[in-house]
């Protein structure tokens, strides 16, 4: 059986050797939309694939994107130090911020968080199936555990601004 759970989140990027000169040369930015597809060969106690609470830590995460820059590690060090002169929310990716570069992101990032989760209620082998990163309304890019061997980067490789993390420890705080 599948689940789907919907998060959303604002950002901005410029998207580097592109096709189009409008993405390629000017910082823009997206409401985006990512659906999580979880997949399991067992229901829990509960007749659930598993229990939606237990996705916490990746709403925790997709936050950390919102109202953010999302910068490429393979950007020019004077737009990289502009954006962090200029923007306290950075998040800074080893991927081009392209739909298709969130999506692979996202996969290795949520499917992290999976492994480490706890299950306790009778779940079964509880597995990300895809993860889908709708950049507009009419186009999205889906990532899936075989599309991992596109890319070549580790947890550290992921960098999030000392904002974002001061206000993800302030709110757990409160």
């Amino acid at each position: 059986m599948r689940i789907r759970k919907l998060f959303r989140f604002e950002a901005a990027h410029v998207v580097r050797e592109c096709s189009s000169r409008r993405c390629r040369e000017n910082i823009h930015g997206h409401s985006y939309v990512v659906e999580v597809f979880i997949s399991s060969d067992a229901l829990d106690r509960g007749y659930m694939v598993m229990d939606f609470v237990l996705l916490d830590k990746v709403k925790a995460l997709v936050d950390r994107l919102d109202h953010s820059y999302s910068l490429w590690r393979g950007e020019e060090e004077e737009m990289k130090a502009f954006v962090y002169r200029y923007n306290r929310r950075v998040v800074e990716m080893p991927v081009s911020p392209s739909a298709e570069g969130y999506a692979l992101l996202l996969f290795f990032l949520v499917d992290n968080i999976l492994r480490e989760t706890e299950f306790k209620n009778g779940e079964g082998n509880v597995r990300l199936h895809s993860v889908r990163v709708h950049e507009t309304a009419t186009g999205y890019a889906e990532a899936f555990r075989e599309d991992l061997k596109l890319v070549d980067f580790t947890l550290d490789d992921v960098r999030f601004s000392a904002a974002i993390l001061e206000e993800e420890n302030a709110s757990h705080d409160r």
